[in-house]
């Protein structure tokens, strides 16, 4: 196509303007005409542009340019929407991520104006700012994410900006282990009024530890969950706390998460109980509950332990509720069972579906119990005789 130089160019065309700088333009795969998002300074770099998309023509690489003159904010937006079989809770982290650590600084950029340049001063910027790591490298997967749905499958992006590696990784703190005697220290504050505690919360504590159920899970547990000579429960859904909506109802957090537990038979006796003293008759009646039978809040619960105060008065200050469950995950890795039968009980992603099925009621899981029951007994050993001796003193 003629410039006004008077010569032929074998791709595109480059136009001097009034101003003596150089607009470049050429026709597309798609068969418009698309110019490049700056003039040039020198008729050279105009042409050195040209190159560069007629490369990317001849390679299968292009995208259409307008196309990533989308911001990041409603991009992202519409990400989050549009994916397929994400739980409310991470729908509503993904959002929060996006509203508070990347719109700021990224959201009113085009996709494809965002370089890893750009990228790095974000990363930087927010860890600057004193944000957390974990949230950070959250950020940064998520960013990462988008952006990957850019290229493919939506090619609007040749390339992903994000290019710093090892920006995903998180390095969390490392979690408390607590002992058998602690779990049961804890479970006696939380069901003693004299510490501001609820008796229909002790087993809340004690069999989350001793079945590895996450909050979610073991919140959502019904009647009908649990066998009649609780022996065994049933995961099947959880609690997921969404703002605006409350609790909602939904599967476990992976499909692995789906599963059956086998009880330690040494806290059968105090689930039964528990089952004949706070739980209605109803199939469907919550395990644990909060006030009037509904589902039982993170928040009031804390109130309620009263969370705080107990884990402070037993020398355990900023323990989490999520330490119990990683407690009872420590203590099943040293039955002696496979990694496979580990994972079914604590209901991790990382197994093909037939194997949640196959582990849920296999013998494997009956022995980790009965190694789990065996510790409650040398705890329970350990108090009754610490009492005679102390009898004996006196």
């Amino acid at each position: 196509m003629p410039n006004n130089k008077g010569r032929k160019r074998r791709f595109g065309s480059i136009r001097k303007t009034s101003l003596g700088e150089f607009q470049a333009s050429y026709l597309g795969p798609d068969g418009r005409r698309h110019f490049a998002p700056h003039r040039f300074k020198r008729d050279r770099d105009a042409d050195r542009w040209l190159v560069q998309v007629e490369s990317l023509i001849v390679s299968g690489d292009w995208t259409d340019p307008d196309r990533a003159k989308v911001a990041l904010a409603d991009y992202a937006a519409q990400w989050i929407t549009e994916r397929p079989g994400l739980r409310p809770r991470t729908v509503e982290l993904y959002r929060t991520l996006l509203t508070k650590h990347i719109v700021p600084a990224l959201g009113a950029m085009q996709l494809g104006r965002i370089s890893p340049a750009d990228v790095r001063k974000w990363r930087a910027d927010l860890l600057a700012a004193g944000t957390g790591t974990s949230s950070v490298a959250k950020s940064y997967r998520l960013l990462r994410a988008v952006l990957n749905t850019a290229v493919e499958p939506d090619n609007i992006l040749t390339r992903n900006p994000c290019k710093i590696p090892g920006a995903d990784k998180e390095t969390p703190a490392e979690r408390p282990v607590m002992s058998v005697a602690q779990v049961f220290a804890l479970a006696d504050r939380v069901g003693d009024k004299k510490y501001g505690g609820n008796p229909r919360y002790r087993m809340l504590i004690v069999l989350t530890a001793f079945a590895s159920l996450r909050w979610g899970e073991v919140t959502a547990l019904r009647r009908c969950d649990i066998t009649d000579d609780c022996g065994s429960l049933r995961v099947t859904r959880a609690h997921v706390e969404i703002p605006g909506q409350g609790i909602v109802v939904g599967p476990p957090k992976s499909r692995a998460g789906v599963r059956t537990v086998t009880i330690p038979a040494a806290v059968r006796t105090d689930l039964r109980a528990h089952l004949a003293e706070f739980v209605g008759s109803g199939r469907d009646a919550l395990v644990f509950s909060g006030q009037q039978g509904r589902p039982l809040r993170r928040g009031n619960f804390r109130q309620i332990a009263p969370w705080t105060k107990v884990v402070a008065d037993l020398g355990m200050p900023g323990l989490h509720f999520h330490d119990l469950r990683h407690a009872g995950n420590i203590w099943a890795s040293k039955a002696g069972m496979s990694t496979k039968d580990l994972m079914a009980r604590m209901g991790h992603d990382d197994m093909r579906a037939a194997l949640v099925y196959q582990r849920a009621t296999s013998d494997a899981d009956e022995k980790i119990a009965d190694k789990l029951s065996e510790l409650v007994d040398q705890h329970r050993n350990a108090e009754v005789t610490a009492t005679g001796e102390a009898s004996d003193v006196e």
